[in-house]
């Protein structure tokens, strides 16, 4: 962390420092009293099932200097009026302290994460860089990712999740952003958006958070994302398979799931062949190549970055093979329309002649168009000819109805109630060489099916 005293930090936090030395400098920002150590600031957030000012004296006892609360505790404090937005305030001052900073901000419906992880990989071949852990993209996770900056970091990248107007907005003001990236607009949240051009509008947010010097990095794909360019103060870097995209996809291919893609930027190619798999993944790949262009990153070398790249982010499309030759593809930490199409594409590219099995669960905050979206997904799985479905749950059983009418038959889908009965299921049926995608929304938590598959089995 940039370095910091209490009194600064107290300042910058719009808070009243109590009780404490005002000169102590501080080495780093917590959330969680399990992290607290000599030399922490540690923040009380209070949350719908638990409270962080429980948790003040032991954050203390461990060696905390003080804690920022929203109520006064014993022991040196912060007073502030609320601990989040503080938090916010803090991040804001470490950022507008590091003169060289670049802030890389990205939104999507899909695909976020991963491209976050991406342009770790390529923003940090060229300069120190400190990216989010997870899915850190809200209020509280955006300031946990500033205060890893340190006076040697050159790029910071910003993941920006929105639930609501305003919300991307308001990130932006805790990290003004350098490069602002707007992946796509799909279906994700859709029931708090209202319509797709509900979420454009949101998304749109982090363009028109760039000064006059900023880079908007837009997919040329998507005309809802492109519909954002009237936004842009300056200057905009486009991506995409699309003829008159700056950084494009000129050709991709399928290698046993995992994309193998050309891209093209200034009259140079770069083919790339990535760990990932699923074809999706190239247009990740073209938006962070795109954003090292836009912060005047050579265009080779960044395509370069990501030959043989893996992510660090888990359950987005992670592959294993289990002792007995099941090859599992865990993508359960989140699902929409978007990417649960793209990830029954890649079993099926995964899966050319073998057995291919879709544990599938709800697509959850779809809103009105939740049961046709699920229904969807259930005929797509029959039109790749995925061999085997079980739907995960009852907001899951559109997808079993949709893979029915669509024509799939007897037990090649079924649906069941409970993330163990779909394990007991696969316990049973599963074979070496089969290959098997566990993929809902995160709440579903069929990770467990992934995990029980992986594990030795009866």
């Amino acid at each position: 962390m940039i370095a910091m005293t209490l009194a600064q930090a107290a300042t910058a936090m719009s808070g009243d420092l109590r009780d404490a030395t005002d000169d102590i400098v501080l080495d780093t920002v917590v959330t969680d009293s399990r992290e607290a150590g000599p030399g922490a600031l540690f923040i009380a957030v209070v949350g719908e099932t638990h409270d962080g000012h429980d948790h003040v004296p032991a954050a203390l006892g461990a060696g905390c200097v003080a804690a920022v609360v929203s109520r006064p505790v014993p022991g040196p404090h912060i007073l502030v009026d609320d601990t989040v937005a503080a938090a916010g305030r803090l991040a804001r001052a470490v950022i507008d302290r590091c003169e060289d900073l670049q802030v890389v901000a990205l939104t999507g419906s899909s695909g976020k994460t991963s491209t976050k992880d991406l342009l770790k990989v390529v923003l940090s071949a060229a300069a120190p860089t400190v990216a989010p852990q997870g899915s850190f993209n809200n209020e509280l996770g955006l300031p946990r990712t500033v205060f890893e900056v340190t006076s040697a970091t050159r790029y910071l990248v910003a993941e920006m999740g929105a639930r609501g107007t305003g919300h991307i907005a308001y990130l932006c003001t805790i990290a003004p952003p350098d490069v602002a990236m707007a992946l796509n607009v799909g279906q994700a949240h859709l029931s708090e958006f209202g319509s797709r051009d509900g979420i454009a509008k949101a998304k749109s947010e982090i363009v028109a958070a760039l000064g006059s010097d900023g880079v908007a990095v837009l997919n040329a794909d998507d005309p809802r994302v492109m519909g954002m360019a009237a936004k842009a103060p300056g200057r905009i870097i486009t991506f995409g398979q699309s003829a008159g995209a700056d950084v494009r996809i000129t050709a991709l291919d399928l290698d046993d799931g995992r994309p193998v893609v050309t891209l093209a930027h200034g009259g140079e190619e770069v083919v790339i062949r990535p760990d990932l798999y699923g074809e999706h993944q190239a247009f990740n790949m073209a938006a962070a190549v795109a954003a090292a262009v836009a912060l005047d990153l050579d265009f080779v070398a960044a395509a370069e970055a990501l030959q043989s790249v893996r992510l660090d982010s888990r359950w987005r499309m992670e592959v294993d093979t289990s002792a007995d030759g099941v090859t599992v593809i865990n993508d359960a930490y989140n699902a929409n329309p978007e990417s649960m199409g793209a990830g029954l594409r890649a079993l099926a590219a995964m899966g050319r002649g073998k057995r291919t099995w879709a544990v599938l669960g709800e697509m959850r905050e779809l809103g009105p168009t939740s049961a046709a979206e699920h229904d969807a997904i259930g005929r797509l799985c029959v039109r790749l000819n995925i061999s085997r479905l079980i739907a995960v749950g009852a907001g899951a059983k559109s997808i079993h109805m949709g893979a029915a009418h669509e024509g799939s038959w007897g037990d090649e889908s079924m649906t069941v109630d409970t993330v163990e009965q779909a394990i007991d299921v696969l316990q049973a049926q599963v074979q070496p060489g089969d290959v098997v995608l566990v993929k809902a929304s995160r709440a579903v938590g069929l990770e467990r099916v992934a995990q029980a598959l992986l594990a030795v089995r009866p």
